[in-house]
């Protein structure tokens, strides 16, 4: 493990490769899953703020689940609030593509220039998730590893990103450039690639 910033990253972060494939996926990790993606605090508020414009990017059933069960939702089992699921399990944020490729209807709207708000956090870092070290107080960053991401990491190895570099832009939004930096220079001193 590396230290930076008083947040712990996992060997993993360096050592495995990802690039999202959606032409393999179709985008499953928004149908799939037990909960919604996590969302912190000022992300609850941010949605309730962007509902309005987000909106016309939303389906049908979407929008139903929203007006039944909310904009977001309280899991108790990982004890966090999440995005809102339709009855089948499926994010209520998901739109798609005319190719029938799942998406973000939030990053719909975001690369229209309908809101500042790209998308939850916890997707724009996946594969990476963020706990908390019970003993530490501190963040930790690890590699979730789940088999619908198999072609992905495929992908990612046979391009050579390593996680740390794929999810850079997740990275600087959530911990700054200069995190980033530290993260990098770890990333290549510590762990150089030996393809």
């Amino acid at each position: 493990m590396v230290i930076i910033q008083e947040v712990i990253i996992s060997d993993d972060i360096f050592k495995q490769y990802f690039k999202c494939n959606l032409n393999a996926c179709k985008g499953a990790c928004c149908w799939e899953g037990d909960f919604g993606a996590p969302l912190d605090t000022p992300e609850l508020h941010k949605l309730e703020e962007i509902f309005d414009d987000i909106k016309p990017y939303l389906t049908k059933e979407g929008l139903k689940a929203i007006d039944e069960k909310g904009l977001f939702t309280y899991f108790k089992q990982p004890k966090e609030y999440g995005t809102t699921l339709l009855e089948n399990g499926a994010c209520a944020y998901l739109t798609y593509l005319d190719n029938g490729i799942a998406v973000c209807g939030i990053e719909q709207a975001f690369r229209d220039g309908k809101t500042d708000y790209m998308k939850p956090l916890s997707c724009h870092l996946y594969p990476i998730r963020i706990s908390e070290n019970r003993h530490t107080g501190m963040e930790i960053l690890e590699y979730d590893i789940w088999d619908i991401c198999s072609k992905a990491c495929d992908l990612g190895k046979k391009e050579k990103l390593p996680i740390y570099k794929f999810v850079k832009d997740a990275i600087v939004r959530k911990y700054g450039t200069d995190f980033y930096d530290e993260l990098f220079a770890a990333g290549e001193n510590l762990f150089p690639n030996k393809d």
